[in-house]
Parts: structure tokens; C-alpha cells; sequence
């Protein structure tokens, strides 16, 4: 007899429709196969389907066992199929019905991994199947407790969440009864928590005010200063600045940790942006993603929020060079002989170097011990194309000691992150005509960029002006135009003023970098 259990797999980001089917044929010697380019992990589910199946008060047939996971065109992976194959084994031997009293298996997307007791454990990938399902249009999703949450996120959807085999064997049979979950409301400003407060920090005015400019267009940008000047800690308060989520923007970055399997049990959306700090011995897969069965890197898991790199300069030459792609692109492509995949990096990047390897280069008040070849060869491991898709490079001095014991209390992130909303509100107003997603200014394409930088006379002499004193390329002419924008968006200016080009200007490279 021969059943079919729909279930998927995970490629990328993305989901494709799996039919499981299993054929349990009297004639024969008994044997058990799994074909259709099964993995190592998913070859080992016979004998954790076979286990559970005799510890879930039921029988496996003595049969001659053929499992195909079609299409064949591509690699299946992991123990996700351990449940569709258990169901299909029971269909096939006649134990349990496709159409049962309390469920339609023909209209049921199903994933999970058994354990030998026949209880079932959560897997990684269960957002990209819950939009699978919803895409076929299903009415039911079976997944394991400690998926559920994570599955209810799509409207529409009945989401079964299953402890063992034998409840939805119990279910399927009218023996038990399952509410299916709900989707439940999700306010994403809801317990939005910060380690750090830009209240806690000290002086740096000028270092604050040019995040907030980087948080409000999304903005990449560099802080340069002597050890314990404050980078560190700027660079941690930075998410504290940046608003919520969107929706849309919590399902994507969603996926992408579900995928990873770093989504937490407790939680069904992300709610706060990423933020994603790599330790400069980072591996460029680790960095950019890659693998035999790419997976996202930090690049990816850093989407809609910040990926800070300390120490930049510490970082291995051709990882940082991996960077730039990303960085102009908003996406990264892998390629394998088996295919590619394209991953999204729509990320804003936080470095922090040091002006030389002691540190001390410049400072007033401590000498620098280093050499001059040594400070050179310290540079040079930052390209200047690498630096010239930096839009703000900020140096950040040691606070003065007043300031660091002062009781004057700094503005805290509340206030300012409500000015970065409304600039971003802005931005979102602006664009929304647009038949691409762009949500912030940092996103504009260079015809973006000529239709809605409208420069004031006085503006563009100055801008004019620049480009020859500061030796601009072309790439950089335009970082300057979107951050102007971003500034003019911050004080709800309709046209960029020549004070929005001013200040764009001074967060550009000096010669010295």
C-alpha cells in the first residue's frame, strides 16, 4: 500500500514542497530504504522511526519498506522527515487513516525529529515552512513542542504543536482531543530591553551625535580613538538608539535565525534588531557564510541591524576584503557546484580601530611607542575601497576628566531613538511608492539618490567645492548626498540645506586614514 506526506526542506532561506512516500509492499524480503539523495542524518531515520514507532503502542510492518522524498533533484538533510516517514509507515500498514476524524493528513505540511521513545524533539527551519505551507495552501502544520510559537507567526494556519508520536497517533484516531494554537497578537515594542544607555555615557557629543546620524539612515561608520576613550561602549549602546522592528522586517530576520537554529524556543518574532559583534578571528565562511551546506554568516545574521567589527584593523586582510560586495550589494551569493544561494545582508557596519597598534598615536597626553613602518603597515591593512563604502568616520578622543566626573546627567536612548523613528518614518513615507523594498536612505540607488536629493544652490557650490579638497570618488560624491539626506531628514527638512552638506562633509575620511 502506498501513502504521501507532504513536508519540506529548507534551502537558503526558502522552503520547497517534499512529498514523502512510502510503500510497504508484502512481497519480498523485509527491508527498509530511503531514497531520493537522503543525507547521512536523514539514511538514520529508519532506525529512529522503526524504535518509535514499536515505543508508541503500534506495530511495524515486517515489510519490505520503501521511502522516496521527491522531488530527487536536490539533497534532503537533517532528521526532519523522522515524523512524515512514521506517518506514512502507519498510513501504508493500515493503522491509522490519511482522512481521520479530527484531521486531513492530504492537507497537512508535517516536520519533526522522533526520539526513541516515540517524544518529539524541536528542529531549526519551521518559519520558512509555516510560509511553505500557507503558500500551498494548507490548512494544518504538525510540528514539535517548542516549534509551535514559531509556526503560529502566519495567519491563516492551524499550527498542531506535538509532544509524541502517540498523541497524534491518539488525535488523528478521534482518541484525544488538540487545540491547534492561535495566532496571537505581537506588539513589537513590547519588552524592548538594553544592557546599555546612551545615558551612561559620558561626554562624546559629537561621537553621539553621529550615530544617531548613522541609526537614522542606516549608515555605516568607523570610530577611531585611543583605548578607553568610550568606542566600546558607544558601540554597545548603539541598538539601544535604533527603532523597533517593522512586521515585515521581524519575519525576515526571523527566518534567518530559525534557519540557523539560534531562534529562541521562548520567543515567536524577533523583536530587536541584530546585533552581531564577531571576534576578529573570525573565519571569512564564518564572516560572509559559506560551508559545504551554506548557511548564513554573521553578514546575514546581522541583517536589519548592526554588525560591529572592534579592532577592525586586527581582522585578517581578505576577510575584511569579503566585506565589500556585501556592502554595496545588501546581499551576499554563494556558489557551490551544487547550486548557489543568495542570502540577504542589509546590515549597517560599526568598526572601531585604534589610530595605531599602542594606541596612543596623537594623544596629548601619552606617547606613542610604535614605529613608523609599523603604523604604516597598521593602516594599510584597511583598503581604501573598503573605506570609501565607510559613510562616517568619527574620531572619538579621550573624555576629559570634568566631564567624566560631572553630574550632568546625558540624554538618554528613549529620546533619541524617538527622533531616529521619525526619521525613519520619513524614509519609509518617501520610498514607499517605489517598486523595490527600500526602507532607509543608505538603500538609495544612484537614480534614487538624483530624484530625491533635491541640494540647494549654496549646498551644491559647497558639495562642488569638496569634491576637489577632498579628492572624492564617485562613490563617495553620492554617501555624501545620502547621508546629507538622512541630516535634513533628522530636522524634517524637505530640501537639503548647505548645513546638512557641511555636516556630511566632516564625517568624510581625512588623508591621514
Amino acid at each position: 500500500m502506498l501513502s504521501k506526506i507532504l513536508s519540506g526542506a529548507n534551502i537558503g532561506l526558502d522552503a520547497v514542497a517534499v512529498e514523502v512516500e512510502v510503500d510497504v509492499s508484502s512481497s519480498g524480503l523485509p527491508h527498509f530504504i530511503i531514497v531520493g539523495l537522503a543525507d547521512r542524518a536523514v539514511e538514520e531515520s529508519k532506525d529512529r522511526v522503526r524504535t518509535a514507532i514499536r515505543n508508541s503502542n503500534t506495530e511495524f510492518p515486517d515489510h519490505k519498506i520503501t521511502v522516496n522524498l521527491a522531488p530527487a533533484d536536490f539533497p534532503k538533510e537533517g532528521p526532519i522527515y523522522d515524523l512524515p516517514i512514521a506517518l506514512g509507515l502507519l498510513i501504508a500498514s493500515g493503522q491509522i487513516l490519511e482522512k481521520g476524524p479530527n484531521l486531513d493528513l492530504s492537507k497537512t505540511l508535517v516536520v519533526g525529529e522522533l526520539s526513541l521513545d516515540g517524544t518529539l524533539r524541536p528542529i531549526p527551519g519551521v518559519l520558512p515552512m509555516s510560509l511553505l505551507a500557507k503558500q500551498q495552501e494548507l490548512k494544518t502544520i504538525i510540528v514539535p513542542k517548542g516549534n509551535g510559537w514559531e509556526a503560529s507567526i502566519i495567519d491563516g494556519l492551524a499550527v498542531l504543536e506535538i509532544e509524541s508520536l502517540d498523541q497524534l497517533i491518539k488525535f488523528i484516531l478521534g482518541q484525544t482531543e488538540l487545540k491547534p494554537l492561535l495566532r496571537r497578537k505581537m506588539n513589537l515594542d513590547d519588552d524592548l530591553s538594553y544592557e546599555y544607555d546612551f545615558s551612561q555615557i559620558k561626554g562624546q557629543e559629537q561621537a553621539k551625535r553621529a550615530i544617531e546620524v548613522a541609526a537614522a539612515g542606516g549608515h555605516n561608520i568607523l570610530l577611531k580613538g585611543p583605548p578607553g576613550a568610550g568606542k566600546t561602549m558607544l558601540a554597545r549602546a548603539f541598538p539601544s538608539i535604533l527603532p523597533p522592528l517593522t512586521f515585515d522586517e521581524a519575519v525576515e530576520v526571523t527566518k534567518i535565525y530559525s534557519v540557523a537554529g539560534l531562534l529562541d524556543s521562548k520567543k515567536s518574532l524577533m523583536n530587536t534588531r541584530p546585533f552581531r559583534s564577531p571576534h576578529h578571528s573570525a573565519s571569512h565562511i564564518g564572516l560572509i557564510g559559506g560551508g559545504n551546506s551554506p548557511h548564513p554568516g554573521e553578514i546575514s545574521l546581522a541583517h536589519r541591524g548592526v554588525l560591529f567589527m572592534d579592532e577592525l584593523p586586527e581582522f585578517p586582510r581578505h576577510v575584511l576584503e569579503s566585506l565589500r560586495q556585501p556592502l554595496e550589494d545588501h546581499h551576499i551569493t554563494i556558489s557551490r557546484a551544487s547550486g548557489s544561494l543568495t542570502f540577504p545582508a542589509q546590515f549597517m557596519l560599526l568598526a572601531a580601530q585604534n589610530p595605531c597598534p599602542c594606541g596612543f598615536l596623537g594623544d596629548p597626553k601619552r606617547n606613542c611607542s610604535c614605529m613608523p613602518g609599523q603604523i604604516a603597515k597598521y593602516k594599510r591593512r584597511i583598503s581604501g575601497p573598503l573605506l570609501d563604502r565607510i559613510d562616517i568616520y568619527l574620531e572619538v578622543p579621550a573624555v576629559e576628566v570634568d566631564k567624566l566626573s560631572g553630574i550632568k546627567e546625558a540624554e538618554d536612548s528613549k529620546t533619541i531613538r524617538e527622533r531616529v523613528r521619525q526619521a525613519r518614518k520619513i524614509q519609509i513615507d518617501r520610498f514607499k511608492t517605489e517598486s523595490r523594498k527600500i526602507l532607509t536612505n543608505a538603500e538609495m540607488t544612484n537614480q534614487d539618490i538624483k530624484k530625491y536629493c533635491q541640494v540647494s544652490d549654496e549646498g551644491l557650490n559647497l558639495l562642488k567645492m569638496a569634491i576637489s579638497s577632498l579628492n572624492l570618488s564617485a562613490r563617495g560624491y553620492h554617501r555624501v548626498l545620502k547621508l546629507s539626506r538622512t541630516i535634513a531628514d533628522l530636522e524634517g527638512s524637505e530640501n537639503i540645506l548647505e548645513n546638512h552638506i557641511a555636516e556630511a562633509l566632516q564625517y568624510r575620511a581625512r588623508e591621514e586614514n
